[in-house]
This record gives structure tokens, sequence and C-alpha cells, in this order.
């Protein structure tokens, strides 16, 4: 029998489960129509980001992708000029630091292509493996050790490649070969078998359909000397990013590092301090760049921060006169108030010093700042309220960043009621890191934004394994069989689990184990299956050498209209442990609000800001903003409105007028009054830095 769910999450859920959650927008979503970089309605899930793909690729190449070699080239031009090679900050996934306990890099794929859009070698290549298994099948990309580097070859079938061969498709250092004829792209064991000629930019260029080899740099071609390591299954995906915003919450984005002054930077990375601007960069990568890779001669160039971090904002101001703020609340009574915090991006930090991990260190700031705090006890927990950070009585202003930076999730425990809080002007802001490349831009000429919001929101348990261990109910990590239970935290409807698994599979990996993940919608009494006869299938050449873990992963539709919880059990007969588990569950907001998308954006003529209502509901409407030339994007920022209710009779409404058409704000763009753009960092003269790998 499952043991009782531990009590710190057991007692907030049970306090909570009675409260409204009538208010906000659930999972709000845009997209522009800029060419290249439209937003995350674009991409938020596999499907989208596919056909996005494809038609970046026909762009570019003129070619619908239909084979997998051709998906495969999209899905690989497509990352080239989305992500970049840079280090990101590790998540504290094993409860002993951030640079400690296990395997750190950051594996699982959208919090990879969303909070970061960077990452070194190894970690992006772990990351695509679960695009590859989305767009190809299972366990049809892998990582592969090669000289200094993690490079990575995907399973092509069809035509030239038959019942389907290995072929190298790395996109860290921009690089696929095609043979001397151009009829298919070859493995790297091929191309070790003739390496001078191969990575040879100059050595029948024609065969290379306009991908040029080592396209970052011309002398990367030379990590292929060695061909050592497979890493099967190296990566994992869970949920699409999902925002849930509250009534009272602004969520706003910057394209730039610097937030509003243009000189506070927040970041969850390495500190290059490239031009003087603190945090995460790239000076070679075709992100930002994208229309110049297909068909270059002299590849992506360097130029100092052509690529940088961008920042994600939550602003929540609670309205306590109303019950409206009780939809961020898990725990409340007379003298306190406990809020939840989930984001798909990662809380950063202005670092105390300018050393490259300064992010590690104690002393960070902005990531999490109170103001209006009435005099009383506050404290945070990063592990769904099992342990405590207390700070003791606070008045007026707190920043808290050290206790939940590197992270995705907090509670936050105030010592006052809500009558005592109501008068205070309490307000919570949350800075992210996120990737420039999943945001909406606008363009020249007009843009177009496509709105949608499916009204959900996600609650985890995990990937840090004490966050996960605070909703384990049965079996315990570093064993072969665990338990993790989830609960919708004011009661609402859940519609979808996720979950995966960090497996110690062995070196090699035995292709007969099967690992199973099984869920329950009524206290474990009975079990469907999520993933069945899950295996690490072996399958082309390999090297001598294999990564001894492997990941598990999946989700489920949840048909029990009236389920609010869920059990999720994973298990294998191979006797093999699990390092970490995490579920994540998605339920529906029951947020009615309606929701505001403002725009401020620089162009020939100065500083233009514009807004736009569109009322709550599944269905996309759509926007039409008017742009003028040399067009900069600033920032993007999404805000629940309460409206109030239509005067006319609705059977009176013009029934030519489509239910999801936006109630207009500002359609047009407004100079803003002297407001200067952001100041400029200075550009001292810059040397080109050492290219490191993983």
């Amino acid at each position: 029998m499952p043991r009782k769910l531990i009590a710190p999450l057991g007692a907030l859920l049970s306090l909570v489960s009675a409260l409204p959650a009538c208010a906000g927008v659930g999972d709000p979503q845009v997209r522009s129509d800029h060419p290249w970089y439209p937003g995350e309605l674009a991409m938020s899930t596999f499907d989208r980001l596919f056909a996005t793909q494809a038609e970046a690729y026909r762009r570019a190449t003129g070619i619908d992708p239909k084979t997998d070699e051709q998906k495969a080239l999209a899905s690989w031009f497509w990352r080239n000029t989305h992500y970049w090679h840079g280090e990101e900050g590790a998540e504290d996934l094993w409860g002993g630091g951030f640079t400690a306990g296990g395997d750190l890099r950051t594996r699982e794929y959208w919090t990879g292509l969303f909070a970061h859009g960077f990452g070194l070698c190894g970690t992006t290549h772990s990351q695509w493996v679960a695009e590859m298994n989305a767009l190809l099948g299972h366990n049809r990309g892998r990582g592969v050790g090669v000289t200094g580097h993690n490079s990575f070859e995907v399973f092509l079938t069809g035509g030239p490649y038959g019942a389907g061969k290995w072929a190298l498709l790395d996109h860290d250092i921009s690089t696929v070969i095609f043979n001397k004829e151009g009829t298919a792209l070859l493995s790297i064991p091929e191309v070790r078998a003739n390496l001078g000629q191969m990575i040879n930019r100059s050595y029948l260029p024609q065969k290379q359909h306009g991908w040029l080899v080592a396209g970052l740099d011309a002398g990367d071609g030379g990590v292929y000397r060695s061909y050592e390591t497979a890493e099967y299954l190296a990566g994992y995906s869970g949920p699409p990013p999902t925002v849930h915003l509250r009534r009272g919450e602004t969520f706003r984005r910057y394209l730039q590092p610097g937030l509003e002054d243009g000189k506070t930077f927040v970041f969850w990375g390495r500190n290059y301090k490239t031009d003087s601007i603190p945090g995460p960069e790239r000076s070679q990568t075709w992100v930002n760049q994208p229309e110049k890779m297909h068909g270059s001669q002299r590849g992506a160039g360097y130029r100092p921060g052509q690529a940088r971090y961008a920042n994600a904002v939550y602003t929540y101001r609670p309205d306590f006169a109303t019950a409206d703020y009780k939809e961020g609340v898990v725990k409340e009574s007379a003298d306190e108030v406990t809020f939840e915090f989930y984001t798909p991006y990662i809380i950063g930090a202005t670092p105390p010093n300018d050393e490259p991990w300064g992010v590690y260190e104690r002393g960070g700031k902005n990531g999490l700042v109170l103001t209006g705090v009435p005099s009383c006890d506050v404290s945070v927990s990063v592990d769904q309220g099992k342990t405590w950070k207390e700070f003791g009585r606070i008045a007026g202003r707190a920043d808290l960043t050290d206790a939940v930076k590197g992270r995705r999730q907090y509670l936050l425990r105030l010592g006052a009621g809500p009558k005592a809080l109501a008068p205070s002007g309490l307000t919570m802001t949350t800075v992210c890191q996120a990737s420039v490349s999943t945001m909406p831009r606008l363009k020249d000429g007009g843009t177009r934004f496509t709105f949608q919001a499916s009204g959900r929101a996600v609650i985890s348990a995990g990937p840090n394994r004490d966050q996960a261990r605070a909703h384990l109910v049965d079996g315990d990590f570093g064993t072969p069989k665990v338990t993790l239970q989830l609960a919708a935290p004011r009661g609402e409807r859940a519609v979808t689990v996720y979950a995966a698994a960090h497996v110690q599979s062995g070196n090699p990996p035995a292709p007969t184990v099967k690992y199973q993940i099984e869920y329950s919608t009524d206290a474990g009494k009975s079990w469907k299956a999520m993933l069945k006869d899950w295996t690490v299938t072996r399958r082309g050449d390999e090297p001598k050498d294999f990564w001894s873990q492997s990941f598990c992963w999946g989700s489920a539709e949840l048909s029990d209209p009236k389920a609010s919880a869920v059990q999720v059990r994973f298990s294998n007969d191979g006797g093999k442990s699990y390092a970490r588990c995490e579920a994540h569950l998605v339920y529906d907001t029951g947020g009615k609000d309606s929701t505001k998308l403002t725009v401020n954006w620089m162009d020939e003529v100065g500083v233009h800001q514009a807004g736009q209502v569109f009322p709550a509901g599944a269905a996309p409407a759509t926007w039409d903003v008017p742009t003028g030339r040399t067009v900069e994007t600033r920032w993007v920022q999404f805000e629940p409105v309460k409206l109030d209710p239509p005067k006319t009779d609705p059977a009176k409404a013009d029934p030519a007028k489509p239910a999801t058409d936006p109630t207009p704000m500002k359609t047009a763009p407004t100079p803003a009054k002297p407001t200067p753009a952001r100041p400029a960092a200075p550009r001292p003269k810059t040397t080109k830095p050492v290219r490191k790998t993983r």
C-alpha cells in the first residue's frame, strides 16, 4: 500500500482544496508574423515547432521537408538559428548545491529552449534527443563523444539510407557533411575515414547543398578525429512551457539584458562580461542572423554580443480587498498567507561580483524582491513546504533572491493575515532568465499578432530531487521503484500528466530491460499505462563506450472529469535504480479574465507602445500593429484584465462579428513622451575568447 503523503505538502493541499479559482489567465501565448522569431505560440509544442521549422526550411531552401533527411535538416537549421553555445547555470537537482550531487546538465528540452536558449555541446545535444524522438521516433538521436567535444548523430531511414543508418548532425559547431555525390549525409566514422577532405570547406562545396562545413569556425571539424562514446536517450521533454497569471500580475519579457533601466542585469549562467555587459553571450552564432546561414561561404563571423540572454519579469500585486488574491494561495489563516509560484523559466540573480560564476555565490540580488511588506515574518520553501528558509521579521522591502535563484518554483509564507496585508500594497517581483529566440518580435512594415490562451497551468514534482521527494508516496530514489503523487493546488480539474525518470541504465545499456510509467487517478486503486515496455534500443554502428545513464519519459491525457490528483509509478524489470524522477500535472485554472497584450518597440521615429485586450477563450484572435522601419522590439507584456459585463443585450449583438475578436485598447503606435532609449553599455575593444566545450 502506498504510504501516507508527507505532511508539509499534504497539509497545504488539504487546506486550500475549497479555495476558488475564478480569476486570472492560464497559459497565454502569442505569435507574430516575424519571419524568423514569431514567439512562443509558434514553438510551444512539438507539432507547432515542426510546422515552424518546415516553414523556415522552405523559405531558405525552396524544399518542403518530407523525408527523414529533410526533416532532420530543417530541425538542425532551426536549432542553429535559435540556440547558441554558452554555459548555462545549473539547477540544484540533487539537493547538494548547484555544483554538487550528480549530473549537472540541463537535460530537459523545454527548459533548455525557453529558460536558457543556450548550452554547451553536451547540453544542447542531450536536449535535442527529445526533439528527434518526437520528430522521427524512438531513440533516433544520440550524443556522441569525439575529441574534446560532444557531437550528435541522427538515425535516418529511406532512400539512400535504406533500413537506416546514423548520420552526423552537429548543432553545436553547425556541421553536416554530405558524401562526394551529395546524395546522403555521412556518419562520424565515414567522416573520419577521409577526414582531411571531408572537413575542408573548399572540398566539393557543391555537394553541401548550401550548408557550410563547420559553419561557425573553419577549424571545428578536427574534433571528428575520434569516435568514443554513445549517449542513448540522454535528454527528455516534460510539459510544454506554461505561464499562469493571477489577477493583479503582469508578465513582461525584455529582449535585451538590462531590464527597464538598461543596467539591471539578472541572469543564470556564466558571466562573460563581453563588451562590459554582464552575463551569458555568444559572439559566433547564427542566432539573430538566420537569413545568412543557408548559402554562406564564410561562416557566422565574429561579433561580440551576437546573442545574449533575455528576461521574463513577473510582478504580482495581490488584491486582498477582494477574493482575487486566493488564486495564488495554497494556505491561509487569520495570521498567515502562503503563496505559490511556478514558471517555465529560471529565476536569475544579479551576482555580488564579476566572477565567472558569481551567480552561485551568496549575495545575489533582484531575482525575488518584495516591497510593501507589513511588519511580519517572511519565509521561503523550495521543496514544497518540507523545509523553510526563515528571514525573520521584515518591513517594507526584502530581497530574497538567494533563496530561490536557479529554480523554477517556490512557496512564499507571510506571517500576517489577509486583513493585515490588505493596506500594505504588497508587491512580489520575480525576475527570470529567458531565451531571446522564443520571444515574439515585431517586424518592419506592420506586424500581425495571434493570441491564444488554453486556460491551463502546471504544478510540478521536480525536477529537483528535494522538490519531488515532497510528493513521494512509495519507494525511493536510488531504488527500482518510485511513486509520486500530485494534486491541483486548489482542487481544480486535472487534464494531463507528464513524467520522466533519470535511470541508472548501465554501461552498456541492456536493450532487454523494459521500463514502465503508470498513473492512477483513484489513489492507486487502479493503474493505466503512460509508457509501456520502453527500452534503450541499440542500432547501427556504435563506439566502444557508453554513458551509463538514460531517461524515459511520457505523458497521458486524464479522462476522469472529476480528477484533481494523480499518482505516477515508475518501475522496470531489470532492477535498474532511479536516480531521480519527476511528474507534472496540468490543470484547468478556471480563470475567465481577458488578457491585455502590450508591446513596446523602437523604430526610425522613436519609442512606441500599443496594447490590445483579448477576451477569454481558447480560440485564436489577431491584432494588427502598424510599425515603421528599422523596428527593434523592446518588451512584450501580458496582464489579466477583468472586463465589466456588456451593457447591451447579447442577443442584439452584431452576428457578423466573431466572438473571438479582441476588444481594442490602443491600436496605433503612439510615440512615448520624452522616454529616451535605454542607455547603451560601453563597448570596449574585445579579443576573441577561447571556445569551451563539454
